[in-house]
């Protein structure tokens, strides 16, 4: 019985179809309620700044290097403070199957920065009359999502015009609750801090590195073809499109875009989450990125995307075992610093 070959097909359509993202700004489908018993926003933005290594020590009991020094891949992330400009309460229409907006409330005076970005100005609404209107139906409210822009200002990405998404309120069930802390947190900056802990597992969502348009061997990994006289109509090619009847056949790989996706990463740890961005800038500063002069997180692993693109944060989807650790680590040292005594 000869060695059996795995070869794993071409034109994967795991991820159709690969087209550019809509928005620079990744969005979450599903937000998960780690259901704390207080209300807190389910998720953050940060900018990607870099990449260094990490000398950890492996807090893991089932690991064999339990309690020994181990090198992690980390990301470093620019996190300056998310301001809720506004919140927007939802129903739940099940004829439609969709979520139907009941209103939204604005904070009084919205950044100039901000004021660019917004299609519909705040002085359309009035706020005690949208209150009103969002307590006077609160029996149907399913969802209460906070309207947060970040500040690039504040970070080291050396730009003005920021971004916006919406970022659902959690923590209870109680809709009372959750449009109290949504009214409590209007027009105030909410910190890494107020959302996530070190130790804790997130999931990460970016935008990738964009490449243009491809062909297939670059795509989706063709073997090239021998250069003879039979191949003479080009060897970074397939074959043949498909079969006569149909006459396409879409598993077939094929020429096109590459890169600028929209891509979900699962159960990113948070190392470290600190306040002074001094403390991890390397002296010259990040590559393509400058100096980070505030809040930080260091994320084992890797993200998606470029330098300074925005990375969006949420609880895990896919929560590990209980026998992960989820406390504090002990990082020993960071490549981004140098070493002591040398």
């Amino acid at each position: 019985m000869g060695l059996k070959i795995h070869r794993p097909k071409r034109g994967s359509m795991a991820y159709y179809p690969r087209k550019r993202a809509e928005s620079l700004v990744a969005k979450f489908n599903v937000w998960p309620d780690p259901h704390p018993g207080k209300p807190l926003l389910l998720g953050f933005a940060a900018y990607k700044a870099g990449m260094a290594h990490a000398v950890v020590i492996d807090d893991r009991p089932t690991s064999p290097f339990y309690s020994k020094e181990v090198i992690k891949p980390v990301t470093i992330l620019d996190a300056p403070p998310i301001k809720v400009i506004a919140f927007r309460a939802y129903t739940y229409d099940p004829w439609k199957n969709l979520k139907l907006s009941l209103g939204e409330v604005w904070m009084p005076d919205v950044p100039k920065d901000i004021a660019r970005k917004i299609s519909t100005l705040p002085e359309k609404f009035n706020k005690e009359e949208m209150m009103k209107r969002i307590l006077d139906n609160v029996d149907v409210i399913t969802e209460v999502r906070a309207i947060v822009a970040t500040q690039p200002r504040l970070s080291g990405i050396g730009k003005k015009t920021p971004e916006i998404l919406e970022i659902p309120i959690g923590g209870v069930d109680d809709a009372n609750q959750l449009i109290k802390f949504a009214d409590s947190i209007l027009g105030k900056d909410i910190g890494i801090n107020d959302v996530f802990s070190e130790g804790q597992y997130v999931d990460v969502a970016a935008i990738t590195k964009g490449k243009g348009w491809q062909g297939v061997v670059k795509r989706f990994n063709v073997k090239i073809l021998p250069k003879w006289h039979k191949h003479r109509k080009g060897y970074r090619r397939i074959g043949a499109i498909g079969p006569q009847n149909p006459a396409l056949t879409f598993t077939t790989p094929r020429p096109g875009q590459m890169g600028l996706h929209k891509r979900t990463e699962y159960n990113k740890r948070i190392l470290r989450i600190g306040m002074n961005g001094a403390e991890i800038t390397p002296s010259s500063g990040f590559p393509h990125y400058g100096v980070i002069k505030g809040p930080y997180i260091v994320l084992e692993g890797t993200v998606p995307g470029v330098v300074k693109r925005l990375v969006t944060l949420r609880f895990p989807v896919r929560p590990r075992p209980q026998t992960y650790p989820t406390g504090k680590v002990q990082i020993v040292w960071l490549s981004t610093q140098p070493l002591q005594g040398v």
